[in-house]
């Protein structure tokens, strides 16, 4: 772990410029290159330059691609897992996503938080009167058992509980209780998901499959 890094795990300002945390960040960016120019059927190739880009991918995960990753390291995504086309995830904070998880096409996770002032966007000072371009960042927490519908956004800071469904087009900026729908801009909670919600409900749409018992 960098020096820039411990900043940044301790929620206190970094520079994102320096140069070992660019290095992470290139490596990254380069296998995401890759990746994104690989054929649907180069398993081996894929399942090799993913395990180079994330700290931990769970056994049965899947990664649709083309994917947009900027330090993969600070990433960790449990098994059976499914990212559909276009994710992207800017972990300069950790971002933990459980199992069994689906998103859709064009889900972004983001960590990275800039000053609101625009002078202090630009340059902050040092008490020694180094000046540097600061950020900080808040990690986001997924559990299991979630799904994202299509170009859902998480915010830095956020925490979604298990079992949640979170609607098309959301914008996270808070955290979501276990087993919860929720939508809208910025998303809220709609309502708990209960087995009212169950696809023993929709008979016409099942044509004959049940749940799974158990």
């Amino acid at each position: 772990m960098t020096r820039e890094e411990e900043k940044i795990f301790k929620g206190v300002m970094f520079c994102p410029g320096d140069p070992e945390l660019v290095a992470i960040k290139l490596r990254c960016h380069n296998n995401c290159v890759d990746f994104n120019k690989t054929k649907e059927d180069e398993m081996e190739i894929r399942a090799k330059l993913l395990k180079d880009i994330f700290a931990s991918l769970g056994e049965g995960a899947r990664v649709q691609g083309p994917i947009y990753i900027h330090y993969g390291t600070h990433t960790t995504i449990g098994p059976r897992t499914f990212a559909n086309f276009n994710f992207t995830v800017q972990d300069d904070a950790l971002v933990t996503i459980g199992s069994d998880c689906n998103f859709g096409p064009g889900v972004t996770i983001v960590t990275p938080c800039h000053p609101m002032v625009p002078s202090e966007r630009i340059l902050m000072q040092a008490p020694d009167g180094t000046k540097k371009r600061l950020c900080y960042a808040k990690p986001v927490t997924i559990g299991n058992n979630c799904w994202f519908g299509a170009n859902v956004t998480v915010c830095p800071g956020v925490t979604i509980g298990n079992n949640c469904v979170i609607g098309a087009g959301a914008v996270v900026t808070r955290d979501i209780p276990d087993n919860s729908f929720a939508a809208g801009v910025p998303c809220r909670v709609i309502r708990e998901i209960t087995q009212a919600d169950s696809m023993v409900n929709q008979p016409e749409i099942c044509d004959g499959w049940m749940p799974v018992e158990g």
